[in-house]
């Protein structure tokens, strides 16, 4: 089929051979790739009930049929398993280049099955895998495993890496690529260190016979023309998502103080301002993208002078600024690093910062750790990563915090994710969101706080949110599947994305069909959930969101709630306790 390979390579870590397998046009017109791919392969491949370290859980790498092309916002990769920090479905995606070496390899999807005996790095190509001894990088950090990686390799790569986090099988651990980009939620790189993959690194020169291709190129000149000077475009050039942090503190909905609050009154001391004028800033971009959303940041004075990253991003900035009140940009950079170079999920690691900050002051836990206390969250962040002390506890993940310090009440999360920066008792749509997603409490599967802070439907109705939601969520889904930036959500709409389609792969789909696609893939979704054992009593939201207001009197009722996700249930055609009827 046109934009596809139609090939399957399997690795079997335990016998070091492999397998290449047709993947038919049929599953690929009704998946199209990334994520629809993604969960079919993990259905089909998967077995129930399988614990997400064993050597049955297979890891899975899946491309688009825009991958390595010149449409703008297609320079992603998607990765999917059953997560270890939520023993549900698990997916995560990242930009940067890395998607061109795995895309130039030839195939559509990579799957590792099973555990190498040892540690070693994956060398793959369009004509050749190579299993190399790893036991010299075990245990550096992700930037000097990338920089080594690269070293050993004979022609131009992409590399993926994990880091210690990843290696001490942290729940929450994620993969790196491209030095700072980063497949971060659910714990794929503490999937990839349960294999004892250290790196991956990918080349190849094979290339997307795609059905249109002059016409892709001229699509892609077009969008450039029309939207380099668009203001969204320039708003992330200039400023990035930190921008998000004065919008969502004027909202009343920015995360403060683990959840207790939703302003945070030293906001402007980490907003995207501030970022200016105490970092030397600069856009950065992924290989296909004139948006340049990422910022390149060197710290310019104090203790961390010289500290260069790109970052952070907004849930950073909202994880250890708002969460753990840390009111000094150059300190949140400062654990943003630490996070980069170990190889954890920033979201997760600032809400358990927080998390552990109350625990002392509740005196559920000994760790002596407080508000604004950036090198004792430091300390708390490696101790995780080294499973010292009660970090060994908190590597577990946010439920087993829960369990073991009994604050299970307490804990912000659903299904064992902590929610982004978008408070649900501000911004009801994203209680919905974070509700119902796949993965647990996920910001990025719809993006609905869009909606909802730009006034398509006011926050704090709740009749009629689903559907209106839902139409977010199934373009989402495709943008998942193709795979596309979500930034390019202004530019992509429905009529945008069957031409794409169009030109990629010869498909000629209009909007319901699309969405009927992008329907099926989200009962997928839903059928492997329920396979392992969840059911509707997880579609919820923490007790706090129900019975705690924040400053400005907002809340959620679970009735609200309640409601929202019945609409939900019914128009993507599940039953009253969410189970697809087919």
């Amino acid at each position: 089929m046109k934009g596809f390979y139609n090939k399957l390579l399997l690795i079997d870590l335990n016998n070091r051979v492999s397998d290449v397998i047709n993947i038919s046009d049929e599953v690929l017109k009704s998946n199209l790739g990334g994520k629809g791919l993604g969960t079919h392969l993990l259905l089909k491949y998967n077995k129930k009930g399988i614990d997400p370290f064993d050597e049955e859980n297979h890891l899975i790498f899946t491309m688009g049929p825009l991958s390595d092309s010149r449409i703008f916002g297609s320079s992603r990769y998607a990765v999917f398993t059953k997560s270890p920090l939520t023993e549900l479905y698990g997916e995560s995606y990242s930009g940067g280049s890395a998607v061109i070496g795995m895309s130039r390899t030839g195939y559509d999807a990579i799957i590792l099955r099973g555990k190498s005996d040892k540690p070693i790095w994956l060398n793959i190509t369009d004509n050749d895998i190579s299993f190399l001894d790893a036991k010299d990088i075990w245990g550096k950090n992700t930037f000097d495993t990338e920089e080594i990686i690269s070293t050993r390799v004979k022609k131009k790569s992409n590399i993926l890496v994990i880091g210690p986090a990843g290696e001490n099988l942290v729940k929450f651990a994620v993969i790196k690529n491209d030095k700072w980009r980063v497949a971060g939620r659910t714990g794929m790189g503490a999937v990839l260190g349960s294999k004892k993959i250290k790196a991956i690194a990918f080349s190849g020169t094979k290339k997307r016979d795609f059905y249109d291709p002059k016409g892709m190129n001229a699509y892609a000149k077009n969008t450039y023309n029309k939207l380099k000077n668009h203001n969204t475009s320039i708003a992330y050039k200039n400023f990035g998502t930190p921008m998000s942090v004065e919008i969502l503190n004027k909202k009343g909905a920015f995360p403060t103080r683990y959840w207790q609050k939703g302003v945070y009154d030293k906001w402007l001391n980490i907003d995207a301002l501030s970022m200016h004028e105490n970092l030397k800033v600069k856009p950065n971009a992924c290989s296909i993208c004139f948006l340049a959303c990422g910022k390149i940041s060197e710290v310019k004075t104090g203790r961390h002078k010289g500290l260069k990253l790109e970052g952070p991003e907004y849930e950073t900035i909202y994880s250890f600024g708002g969460l753990c009140e840390i009111d000094k940009i150059e300190e949140i950079a400062y654990l943003n690093n630490i996070c980069d170079s170990l190889g954890i999920d920033t979201i997760t690691g600032g809400n358990l910062a927080g998390l552990a900050i109350e625990a002392y002051k509740k005196g559920k836990n000994k760790r002596n750790i407080d508000y604004g206390d950036v090198d004792g969250i430091a300390k708390f962040l490696n101790d995780i990563t080294y499973r010292k002390n009660d970090g060994d506890i908190f590597a577990e993940g946010i439920k087993n915090v829960g369990k073991v310090l009994d604050m299970e009440d307490f804990t912000i999360h659903v299904k064992g994710l902590e929610p982004a920066g978008y408070d649900p008792r501000v911004l009801k749509g994203m209680g919905l969101a974070y509700a119902v997603n796949e993965r647990g409490a996920c910001h990025l599967r719809s993006t609905f706080y869009k909606a909802e802070l730009s006034g398509v439907i006011e926050p704090d109705k709740t009749i009629g949110k689903a559907e209106i939601f839902i139409d977010y969520e199934d373009r989402a889904t495709l943008f998942d599947s193709l795979i596309l930036c979500r930034f390019y959500r202004d530019f992509y709409l429905w009529d945008e994305l069957s031409e794409i389609i169009g030109l990629s792969t010869g498909l000629t789909l209009n909007k319901n069909e699309l969405k009927i696609i992008a329907s099926n893939i989200k009962t997928n979704t839903r059928l492997f959930n329920l396979r392992e054992g969840m059911d509707y009593k997880a579609d919820s939201l923490p007790k706090r969101f129900y019975t705690e207001e924040i400053e400005n009197g907002a809340i959620i009722k679970e009735q609200e709630l309640n409601l929202m996700v019945q609409d939900y249930y019914k128009i993507r055609g599940w039953n009253s306790k969410g189970i697809p009827v087919i």
